[in-house]
């Protein structure tokens, strides 16, 4: 049986707990630590999952040869850097940071000592979109909805970076590079935008309409796109997709339903999977560097259609904080 790899994790709040629960089940991993500003957290986090609160970075590159950095984005560079400088291969929670010199900077970190950098876009794991991926050919149109009840959690960041984000990231592995961004967003409980709405003109001739919100009355997170004959449906919570064809086109239309084949793995188990098997194999991550600077670039555009639009249609004072 190959070594399992020393693994930590810095920043153990809400995603970063969820990031020792699952390497503290997996096999090709030793959670050998866990760091957080907040003590009490590091140290109630560790007992649940059998580990150690360290009490610093340090300490955890120290004894770790892999970390999954989940701390607030405006450390992301900060701290992604350091560990990578320590040469430990990083998986840095999404977004990568908060600029892209930030980005600049986590790549070129990884680059000069040659780890392994990946971006946490964990909706790349989900088992749905993995087998609506197989079935695309020619889209030429997206239709995105990520709607979320409001919590307090991430509310130091616009919808855009906090929600949006996951599927900018989706919509580009899918779709290639984006040729126009036009984009309208508010905020509504907080001084962010809470609400926001884009449509994206790619340079291989799709259309996506992509609408992401932290205020709404019901969760809905669903993804369809359209090509010649046929669309296919992702649900992103159930981790089902169908595939709806059309068997013979003509005034009384024959249609064909299948549900496509998806595995049942949570997807950041298989997120953490394959960042451990980059690690292994030294290959690059799927979402890596690169792929995590293009979804904070694409949700950058997002973000500055989103003034310039607030800039002509001029909303009330306390609404444009977010911008």
């Amino acid at each position: 049986m190959t070594e399992r790899i020393r693994v930590g994790v810095a920043g153990v709040g809400d995603f970063g707990r969820h990031h020792a629960r699952v390497y503290a089940g997996l096999e090709e991993a030793n959670l050998v630590g866990v760091y957080d500003a907040d003590r009490d957290r590091a140290e109630a986090v560790a007992k649940e999952f059998g580990t150690v609160a360290l009490a610093s970075l340090d300490e955890l590159a120290a004894r770790a040869q892999a970390v999954s950095v989940a701390v607030p984005t405006v450390e992301h560079a900060r701290v992604g850097t350091l560990l990578l400088g320590r040469g430990l291969d990083v998986l840095v929670e999404k977004p990568m940071a908060t600029t892209l010199a930030e980005a600049d900077q986590l790549i070129e970190a990884a680059g000069r000592g040659r780890r392994i950098l990946q971006v946490g876009h964990v909706e790349r794991f989900n088992p749905a979109v993995v087998a609506a991926a197989k079935t695309i050919v020619q889209p030429l149109f997206f239709e995105v909805h990520r709607l979320g009840v409001f919590s307090p959690r991430s509310l130091d960041v616009d919808v855009v970076y906090d929600v949006m984000i996951h599927d900018l990231d989706i919509l580009l592995s899918l779709a290639g590079p984006v040729t126009e961004v036009k984009a309208v967003g508010i905020p509504v409980v907080t001084e962010k935008v809470d609400i926001a709405h884009a449509r994206l003109e790619f340079e291989a001739g799709a259309v996506a309409n992509v609408t992401a919100s932290r205020i709404s009355t019901e969760r809905v997170r669903k993804l369809r796109f359209f090509q010649r004959h046929e669309y296919v449906s992702v649900d992103f919570a159930r981790r089902d997709a169908l595939r709806i064809r059309v068997g013979e086109p003509g005034p009384q239309p024959r249609f064909e339903f299948e549900k496509l084949d998806v595995e049942t793995e949570e997807p950041l188990r298989g997120e953490l999977r394959a960042f451990l098997a980059a690690v292994q194999t030294r290959q690059t991550p799927l979402v890596d560097g690169a792929a995590g600077r293009r979804a904070l670039e694409l949700a950058d555009r997002v973000m500055a259609s989103l003034r310039e639009h607030a800039g002509r249609v001029p909303l009330p004072a306390a609404s444009q904080a977010g911008s």
